[in-house]
């Protein structure tokens, strides 16, 4: 009987998680500063919450379907890096790392 190795992405998983967690510390902290009267733009943060969101089910999705959730991570990490400054351009290189892993890791 042949033994089927699988590759662990928990590297993905955790660079995923954090990055998205960066990102979604940022987004609004972004908001916080509009709601506090200072001028800033809600949709742009909120374009960053939405790409977070997304990296965390993509790093949760993983598992499953690795090409899908690489996407995925790629697409969060664009929007992310449009939606904030400072705190959330290292969340997006983050969940970047993460998607390139996980599509080109065997």
């Amino acid at each position: 009987m042949k033994r089927i190795r699988t590759t662990s992405r928990r590297f993905e998983q955790l660079l995923g998680v954090f990055g998205s967690f960066l990102s979604i510390i940022s987004g609004s902290f972004i908001l916080f500063i509009e709601s506090g009267g200072h001028q800033g733009n809600s949709f742009i943060a909120i374009i960053s919450i939405v790409g977070a969101l997304l990296g965390f089910l993509a790093s949760f999705y993983v598992d499953r379907d690795v090409e899908v959730a690489g996407v995925g991570f790629i697409i969060a990490a664009i929007l992310v890096l449009i939606g904030t400054p400072h705190l959330g351009i290292f969340g997006s290189i983050l969940i970047l790392i993460a998607g390139m892993s996980a599509l080109f890791r065997k």
